[in-house]
């Protein structure tokens, strides 16, 4: 157990500078079965994947208090404070310290260490929404906590401008689908797993699981 990590609230220590909480189409492409929280074994660690602006942290908190699971933000691991990017060995430490947890929603990339999270996962999550949607909701995101700092993110870390980021934003607008697209496909049959492409049926989805449907 790490002892950084406060069980009460699923999120290290601000002491260790990390926090761990935390125009759409109408189709739906990768249909899934509704997820029932009524299952003799319900699912205890769901996995969020998507792209920037996708409503990744968003869902994970959602879920997380719905069914009382603890949150774990990718950016909590990619960043320390300051804005300082982790080395690679230890984001894959700090990933696998999660994914070794009985119990976690953990939402966004580090993609290398994705096949491990899903052996650990009953539940994968792909949010595909269109980049017009995803593009406009990372603005208002900047312009809403423009100095400030997200709940997603480490301390020290203030929402700001990043002309960098908007452009990875457009270049793997395809790539990254493909690849998500990939690993969604592949996913054993034996895992739940849920493809997203429209807000409305995110919001059904969070409706059936407050309500055990």
């Amino acid at each position: 157990m790490n002892p950084w990590f406060d069980k009460r609230h699923g999120r290290l220590d601000n002491a260790a500078k990390l926090r761990w909480g935390e125009a759409p189409r109408r189709s739906r492409v990768y249909p899934a079965p509704r997820f029932n929280t009524k299952m003799p074994n319900p699912s205890k660690r769901i996995m969020i994947i998507g792209q920037p602006g996708s409503g990744k942290s968003t869902l994970a908190r959602r879920l997380g208090e719905a069914l009382h699971l603890p949150v774990v933000h990718i950016d909590l691991i990619h960043w320390q404070s300051g804005w300082i990017e982790r080395s690679g060995a230890e984001k894959d430490q700090l990933c696998a310290e999660v994914h070794a947890r009985d119990t976690w929603i953990f939402e966004g990339g580090r993609s290398s260490t994705w096949p491990e999270r899903l052996q650990r996962a009953d539940m994968l999550i792909w949010l595909d929404l269109p980049l017009t949607l995803r593009a406009w909701r990372v603005f208002v995101r900047t312009i809403r906590h423009h100095g400030k700092v997200r709940p997603d993110l480490p301390a020290g870390c203030p929402e700001r401008f990043d002309w960098d980021f908007t452009r990875w934003i457009w270049d793997t607008r395809k790539s990254g689908q493909a690849k998500m697209k990939l690993f969604y496909n592949n996913c054993p049959l034996e895992k739940e797993k849920h493809c997203f492409q429209n807000q409305s049926d995110i919001e059904k989805f969070i409706v059936d699981v407050i309500s055990g449907r």
